[in-house]
């Protein structure tokens, strides 16, 4: 198979975006961190200081371009907070759709994380994962790459902030966080990053090229 798309979802701070960038590099295939999208219409909002128009966030995300991914500040607390009220909003999700759709057909294949990538946005991919943690696992790593950025926050927020978005995502309306009834999971909470990757390189292996795996 020339061409193949490889979808991975999951709750923040699981290892997703980590697994699914060395899928990418492995295969040669482009990748898209959707939640880029989210953070930056967040960004470009609180930055006009309009967060609660969601008129203007439709217009922002319809003009989002992979340039404005690349901005600084888009991991920041309040942006991460932000952004998860934002992808509630049904209006910016239509708006956002087409955008990871395309990248999705760009011709040398794509790797997209998210929420819902295996659900709404590529339904119909080759490869859907499903990448997930305990909570507490999740929590100390979010804390470890906070620390890393001279940001102090205590375990206890961490976890109160990862478990209050993973509610807004699985409970929104509109592209709720769940798991494809055909993605493959993997809980990362007792592996290293090099063990999930390996373990998600061999589930695409397997559906991509089953007599090989």
């Amino acid at each position: 198979m020339s061409r193949f798309t490889v979808a991975v979802d999951g709750p923040a701070a699981a290892g997703k975006g980590t697994i699914a960038r060395q899928i990418a590099d492995q295969f040669g295939l482009a990748f898209l961190d959707t939640g880029l999208l989210y953070r930056a219409v967040a960004k470009k909002m609180l930055d006009a200081g309009r967060c609660a128009d969601a008129r203007h966030a439709v217009s922002v995300a319809a003009t989002l371009s992979l340039d404005d991914l690349e901005q600084p500040g888009l991991r920041t607390r309040e942006v991460s907070a932000e952004s998860s009220r934002i992808a509630a909003m049904p209006e910016v999700r239509a708006v956002l759709v087409d955008f990871q759709r395309q990248f999705a057909r760009r011709p040398e294949g794509a790797v997209l994380d998210g929420r819902d990538i295996g659900t709404v946005i590529c339904p119909d991919a080759e490869v859907k994962l499903f990448v997930t943690a305990r909570d507490d696992v999740r929590a100390e790593r979010r804390h470890r790459e906070l620390a890393s950025h001279g940001v102090t926050v205590s375990r206890r927020e961490i976890l109160q902030d990862l478990q209050d978005r993973d509610a807004r995502d699985r409970e929104r309306q509109c592209a709720a966080l769940s798991m494809a009834r055909d993605a493959v999971l993997i809980n990362t909470s007792n592996l290293t990053i090099d063990e999930a990757a390996k373990e998600a390189v061999a589930a695409v292996l397997r559906k991509v090229h089953p007599v090989e795996a």
